[in-house]
């Protein structure tokens, strides 16, 4: 039998996501509030693109001739066959694959373009980071 992942770390951030998007929605725009819970967001942002990416290359490990051979993925080629292997719709697949190269950006560059760049997805992020959860939990 195949253990369980542990998403707890996943789970917290993705609730943290999730309160940190509804308060930027209702803060007061160009206000301390909304610059201190786009700043969450977008931190949440970074660090769910990347435990995805993890997550899913273990969810993935059974399709491979052994552990070794799905650890050797690079994150792109998780994406591409958790969608193959019917863990992701190919149209999320896609955007996840978006949601990665925004990632980098905001990771590697900084300043408020970078940062509205991610905040401008993350309604539809946050929708598709719960469909991950759902495949996860499968």
């Amino acid at each position: 039998m195949i253990n369980p992942l542990d998403i707890n770390h996943f789970e917290c951030c993705l609730n943290t996501l999730d309160r940190g998007l509804a308060l930027y929605q209702t803060a007061a725009a160009d206000s301390l509030d909304a610059d201190m819970y786009r700043s969450v967001c977008v931190k949440e942002f970074e660090l769910l693109v990347e435990v995805v990416g993890k997550l899913l290359k273990k969810k993935l490990r059974p399709y491979f001739a052994s552990n070794r051979d799905a650890d050797k993925l690079t994150y792109k080629a998780v994406i591409r066959h958790a969608a193959r292997y019917g863990l992701l719709p190919f149209e999320v697949a896609e955007r996840w694959l978006a949601y990665r190269d925004i990632r980098n950006r905001t990771a590697r560059e900084y300043g408020a373009d970078y940062a509205n760049e991610a905040v401008a997805v993350l309604p539809t992020f946050a929708a598709d980071t719960h469909a991950v959860q759902q495949a996860l939990l499968t």
